[in-house]
């Protein structure tokens, strides 16, 4: 089969953006719905990185109608875009068909991977699928005892995804805990803007989830590397994109004063299908994804995150800031949840 010609892709991008902006402008109007929620269809991951704490090498895949079942609440609830996350989510037999329920429901896709399952066939079912973004971290340029996800390894794939993929493709580079060589995230973003796709920068945890601030060395490559990134108001049009002012301060190991919205505007839904405020911050609420309701997402709006100050989750800080300025949250609204339940 021949590549998406130039005129297709535009007009998934354009059907797309105005998509983006129509959950934009309701995200704005109205507060108690998700703006993003990642799911986990599988915790098992093909590949095993140092510093992740979100896999494991047996779990095997959510059943299909239970996911269905997930996606179909999450709309109910009013979310705007639901990304599978894991784990390795490409290891679900019918991603493609928990892809197509999320658009059929009115909602936008997402896909974090690795990368290592893509192939010229799977991205075209991905295409089909109705599949809106999808997004790659890369952290280093050769492969080592911390981390596989490296760019030789997926030089390859990338071409694939240049020359097939109709959706939207976020490269994120990183910095932090257990990146040997600070230089490869320049090599990697210009890689990847070389190829078309957008990029970002992350700075991340270690296996248990904690900051570390970084170096002089790493702080002049994050530098450069952010002031090439995609700009600000791209954000609700490449979800992956932009926003810098937390970053910065955790790049600095300075907290940053913020209204941390998960459990409301932010959702990860686990394999087991409880809600819990990031993959960080697992067990709060713990609430099953089949009873969480409007109230719950009132509450948890309101309630303070003692994690938030040196929260490193780029995706929560993202979606919150369209509320950065409503209302003032309070230290006592999960506990009252904890005694209630």
């Amino acid at each position: 089969m021949p590549e998406p010609s130039p005129k297709d892709r535009s007009a998934a991008r354009a059907a797309r953006q105005v998509r983006a902006a129509r959950e934009f402008a309701r995200g704005l109007v109205h507060t108690a719905h998700p703006l993003l929620v990642h799911i986990i269809p599988i915790r098992r991951c093909n590949i095993d990185c140092g510093y992740c704490n979100e896999y494991d090498k047996v779990s095997g895949p959510v059943p299909t109608e239970v996911m269905l079942d997930r996606i179909d609440h999450l709309a109910r609830l009013g979310s705007s875009v639901v990304s599978f996350s894991g784990g390795e989510p490409l290891l679900h037999p019918d991603l493609d068909l928990l892809i197509a329920r999320i658009r059929e429901r009115g909602l936008m896709a997402g896909l974090i991977t690795n990368g290592y399952l893509l192939g010229e066939k799977r991205i075209r079912a991905l295409n089909a699928a109705g599949l809106d973004y999808l997004q790659i971290s890369i952290d280093n340029v050769e492969p080592d005892e911390v981390s596989k996800k490296s760019l030789r390894l997926l030089d390859r794939k990338l071409e694939l995804l240049r020359d097939y993929a109709t959706f939207d493709v976020n490269i994120n580079s990183v910095l932090g805990s257990g990146v040997r060589n600070p230089e490869d995230a320049r090599t990697i973003t210009d890689r990847a803007r070389e190829l078309g796709f957008s990029t970002s920068i992350g700075i991340i945890h270690d296996g248990r989830g904690t900051l570390r601030p970084l170096g002089p060395r790493e702080r002049s490559v994050y530098d450069d590397v952010s002031r090439r990134v995609s700009k600000p108001w791209q954000v609700w049009l490449n979800l992956y994109s932009g926003i810098r002012a937390f970053a910065d301060n955790l790049a600095a190991g300075q907290p940053n004063e913020w209204r941390c919205r998960a459990g409301a505007r932010y959702l990860y839904i686990c394999e087991d299908g409880l809600v819990h405020y990031c993959s960080q911050q697992r067990g709060y609420p713990g609430v099953p994804l089949a009873r969480y309701t409007i109230d719950d997402i009132r509450r948890e709006f309101r309630t303070q995150k003692p994690c938030a100050p040196y929260c490193t989750i780029g995706c929560v800080h993202r979606v919150s800031t369209m509320d950065y300025w409503r209302k003032p949250q309070v230290a006592a609204e999960t506990e009252a949840s904890a005694r209630a339940s």
